[in-house]
């Protein structure tokens, strides 16, 4: 039996490749010109989860650590991964906790996007952390950890200047400034963010 995505005829599909996290799909298509051809989708079995801790003093914190894929160091704002059947909010706060030590009695959702849609059913949310608390961080076995905290124009300099290449961090720190600029934060905040 024949599916359609959109202009797309799906013929057959088989799994090439499946893990507790992630899965490969490839498809048997017609393409929308009437060639037939294969697609690959990569599927994800969490949704990615992004926390942007802000400070009273207009300072956030960044999580560095090495990245397998791209064999290399990356810094970023505490973000992970979050079960389907978990609210997106109870993974964000285990994120910030794991990943920091830090808690917050405040939180809002700012971003919700796709990653690289067109091999990926990946989708992220961000949030914004305020209010906080320090504690101790709680990494898990695969992440060998490091944090700076530092003020958010830094880290915002440093995303514009390619320094920070990891696109959620990138998405959510351009977000909380668009935010700032726009009055769509507390005022105090908003003013300790963008003071250089």
């Amino acid at each position: 039996m024949k599916r359609t995505r959109g202009p797309w005829q799906i013929h057959g599909e088989r799994i090439a490749y499946e893990n507790p996290w992630m899965r490969v799909a490839e498809y048997e298509v017609t393409r929308p010109d009437g060639k037939p051809g294969l697609y690959g989708v990569v599927g994800f079995a969490n949704i990615a989860i992004a926390v942007l801790p802000l400070f009273p003093d207009g300072t956030t914190m960044l999580v560095g650590q090495h990245r397998f894929p791209r064999d290399r160091y990356s810094w970023e704002i505490p973000e992970g991964g979050g079960a389907l059947d978990v609210p997106p909010l109870n993974s964000a706060k285990r994120e910030l906790k794991e990943e920091t030590g830090l808690t917050a009695r405040a939180w809002r959702e700012v971003l919700r996007l796709d990653l690289s849609n067109s091999i990926t059913d990946e989708t992220a949310i961000g949030y914004i952390a305020s209010d906080i608390a320090e504690g101790e961080p709680e990494p898990e076995g695969t992440e060998d950890l490091l944090t700076r905290r530092l003020p958010f124009r830094d880290a915002l300099a440093e995303a514009m200047s390619g320094k920070i290449t990891d696109a959620l961090t990138v998405a959510m720190l351009l977000r909380a400034y668009y935010m700032a600029l726009e009055g769509e934060l507390d005022e105090t905040l908003a003013a300790a963010m963008l003071k250089r």
